[in-house]
């Protein structure tokens, strides 16, 4: 493994750093406080070419390695951990198409992407089948005339109240079916449907070739107000065998490609988080006096700056190694990518918690950014895969 960054790897950090700096950064507790959706930010991401990472270079125009996309999402972390939640989504959702779709499908489900600003959303999680993916409800089933119909319900959906396109597993045939498929509702569909919005931001879309698809009130979250999340529900949505990605059996083992590439991504959103509570921290402590010294120079303090910068720099590392992996197809990159994910989760919540500490009681108001950012980071302990499923797979595999 080498880990000298490339020219262009140097420029996308470069690049990004000066966005955030300009766009995210200076504004981000009143974009907060608004608690709206940044489409105007999230249009220029795109514009920038910072979305659609996953997509292959036929589409691209030029080829997007894994550790460079890890890169881009860190440093859009380090300006807000909800809006790179809601950039990066448009991967999560994309990448199975990219893995395992034919010509035709990445050609009608991918290249609208590149040629217009559209949102993503990925359906896994259910109300009952959160960790446990297995328990899923939602399927699919030929109906008299020989279609597939499409019901259930999907929750925790990010993007959903925006998305132009669905990425959906669900099960075959029945509910109870030990079988799995993955599919999409594409972007041009949804753009046919009739779309009746409500008040309170739900959606209800008409499908032209059957069927509805609803979109529930935004949730209301502790933490990444910046990111939508909804539920969605599927009502005898109509579904051509084109929309079916690959092996119709094989979804549960597509969902598990998709986890390995998106876990590294989960864990630069949680490492650009950490390095922003530490840098703001340290500038506190740096400025703050207190018994006629400043607080970084008291050993308490700094022991505890130490500790948050050790485990900062072993997520970063951990980050990169396993984004590599995933990167080479190993065959151990499931386990590294997990790694990556707890060990990004465990750096965000450390230096938050701590960094909260050190501002004293400033850090509990509303005004200082370390406050938002200690909300912001319990998700990255769970979304994506908890902590204690993560283990589950590094035990699984060193034993």
């Amino acid at each position: 493994m080498d880990f000298t960054l490339s020219e262009d790897q140097k420029m996308y950090i470069d690049t990004v750093r000066k966005f955030v700096k300009q766009e995210i950064t200076p504004s981000i507790l009143g974009l907060e406080k608004e608690h709206a959706f940044p489409a105007a930010i999230i249009e220029k991401i795109w514009d920038l070419g910072f979305m659609n990472l996953s997509l292959p270079a036929e589409a691209r125009g030029f080829e997007m390695d894994t550790v460079s996309s890890a890169l881009i999402i860190k440093e859009l972390s380090y300006g807000d951990s909800g809006i790179s939640t809601s950039a990066m989504c448009n991967d999560l959702a994309n990448v199975v198409i990219t893995m395992h779709g034919t010509q035709k499908q990445k050609e009608m489900f991918l290249w609208p992407f590149i040629e217009k600003p559209l949102i993503s959303s990925f359906c896994l999680t259910e109300p009952d089948a959160g960790s446990d993916n297995s328990a899923m409800k939602t399927f699919i089933k030929k109906d008299s005339n020989g279609r597939y119909i499409l019901n259930g319900e999907k929750c925790f959906i990010t993007n959903a109240s925006y998305a132009k396109q669905f990425t959906i597993f669900c099960k075959v045939g029945k509910p109870d079916s030990l079988i799995v498929a993955c599919l999409v509702i594409p972007s041009g569909t949804i753009e046919k449907s009739k779309i009746l919005k409500s008040s309170s931001g739900a959606r209800e879309i008409v499908l032209p070739e059957g069927g509805t698809i609803l979109t529930g009130k935004p949730e209301e979250k502790l933490g990444q107000l910046l990111s939508n999340t909804a539920t969605v529900k599927f009502e005898d949505v109509v579904i051509d065998d084109e929309q079916i990605i690959g092996n119709r059996r094989l979804g549960f083992h597509y969902a598990l490609d998709v986890l390995d590439y998106a876990r590294p991504m989960v864990a630069a959103i949680g490492v650009g988080l950490a390095k922003r509570a530490f840098d703001i921290t340290v500038a506190y402590t740096k400025e703050r006096r207190q018994f006629g010294k400043r607080i970084c120079d008291l050993p308490v303090a700094r022991d505890t700056i130490v500790k948050m910068w050790k485990k900062l720099e072993f997520a970063d590392m951990a980050l990169m190694k396993a984004a590599w992996k995933v990167q080479e197809g190993a065959p151990d990159r499931g386990v590294y990518a997990s790694l990556a994910k707890n060990a990004a989760a465990e750096a965000a919540l450390y230096c938050t918690s701590e960094g909260l500490h050190l501002h004293g009681g400033y850090g509990f108001m509303a005004e200082y950014e370390i406050a938002k950012l200690s909300r912001d980071a319990h998700i990255i302990d769970i979304y994506e895969g908890t902590r204690e499923v993560q283990d589950m797979i590094i035990g699984r595999e060193i034993l």
